[in-house]
């Protein structure tokens, strides 16, 4: 299986992997074969890189983060609450939601906790559009993987984790037609959108089963380390350790969805964009420990060599992850081989990937990429 650029399918490819809407629903299903028209409405919706088959990846084998029903059971289960939530107006109105929720952590905890080495692998990279719902689970697992790296608690990972699922809960307090408006926001919207950091803060803080450090890492998960942020201005140590990890799994996933006005960042572009924030927005301890946690480049995706030759990533390694195995498919001069071979990057160093099949230069784009989201 391997992952292609959108502009780079051709009628004929087989998907690898299901499509889904911004809705959870599901577009296209596997072994669909594209057509002209099939090919040209994926990009009308947005989306950025499909998984396809192909001869000789067949045996590569995309990760998934979640098991299939954890992260059908977690989506529902948001959605559940995320839209019962925004019909109430009131901080005096009882929701209690904190138990199940508790239990879809539960969950969670159990899959990332069953793989071996837990590494962040994005979660959604053939999806239409951004959503609330799965960038609410995205967040959740991005930051519990950051957790267990740390070596948080079981109760430590409960804290963040919950606080991480309900981070953007504040939204469902704001009106649909600024929280999903398609053009720039004004300064008066903005304004209106920040204001889901004290919303949320205020849902959480009295729910039984949400422990109160949950509530404050909604409140301060835009906070920034240089007194940039909001809903108050805090600086370093003023900002909970918990709500710096979730800024960061924030900010990545936000770059790594595709929104209406842009396609999705590769993770190495938006780890590179998280690093212009190095010593001001974010702590530079806490973005190397980032780093060395995210696969940044997804198993599947075409890549370019130092050495001129194209491959395919076939396998991650949790040590080394920016050094993945790569299979070789093309040489230095284009051809494609008869016989691939594979090339270990985390011992020949002296081999560097140095471009992605279908993705240009974008150092200009990474430096004006906005962090907020």
């Amino acid at each position: 299986m391997r992952l292609v650029h959108i502009n780079l399918l051709q009628p004929g490819m087989k998907l690898g992997k299901r499509i889904f809407s911004e809705e959870g629903l599901v577009l296209l299903s596997e072994d669909v074969e594209l057509t002209s028209r099939l090919i040209t409405r994926l990009k009308d919706l947005g989306v950025g890189y499909v998984y396809i088959q192909d001869a000789a990846t067949e045996d590569i084998v995309v990760p998934d983060m979640l098991q299939e029903e954890t992260k059908r059971r977690a989506l529902v289960e948001i959605k559940k609450q995320f839209h019962y939530m925004s019909g109430f107006k009131s901080k005096n109105q009882i929701t209690h939601f904190g138990k199940a929720l508790c239990g879809v952590m539960n969950s969670i905890l159990e899959d990332i906790g069953s793989q071996k080495e837990a590494m962040i692998m994005l979660m959604d990279m053939n999806s239409s559009d951004f959503d609330l719902y799965n960038h609410s689970l995205n967040v959740c697992v991005y930051t519990l993987v950051l957790g267990v790296a740390s070596g948080y608690t079981r109760q430590q990972l409960m804290e963040i984790g919950l606080g991480a699922l309900l981070h953007d809960i504040g939204k469902t307090q704001i009106s649909t037609e600024v929280l999903y408006k398609p053009s720039r926001l004004s300064d008066e919207e903005y304004k209106i959108i920040q204001q889901h950091t004290t919303y949320g803060h205020r849902i959480l803080k009295d729910e039984p089963g949400i422990p109160l450090l949950s509530a404050h890492c909604a409140l301060q998960h835009h906070e920034r380390i240089d007194g940039s942020g909001y809903p108050f201005g805090l600086k370093g140590n003023e900002i909970h350790e918990y709500a710096k990890w979730i800024a960061l799994a924030d900010s990545y996933d936000a770059m790594t969805t595709n929104r209406v006005y842009r396609q999705a960042l590769l993770p190495h572009q938006a780890v590179e964009v998280l690093y212009t924030g190095s010593g001001t927005l974010y702590e530079q301890w806490m973005l190397e420990k980032f780093r060395d946690c995210v696969a940044i480049y997804p198993v599947g995706l075409s890549v370019t060599l130092s050495t001129g030759e194209v491959g395919v990533v076939a396998g991650i390694q949790p040590r080394v992850p920016q050094r993945p195995q790569i299979r070789v498919l093309k040489d230095a001069k284009g051809q494609p081989l008869s016989v691939p071979y594979e090339i270990n990057l985390a011992t020949e160093l002296s081999i560097m990937i140095t471009g992605v099949e279908g993705v240009e230069d974008s150092a200009a784009l990474l430096k004006e990429e906005h962090l907020k989201s």
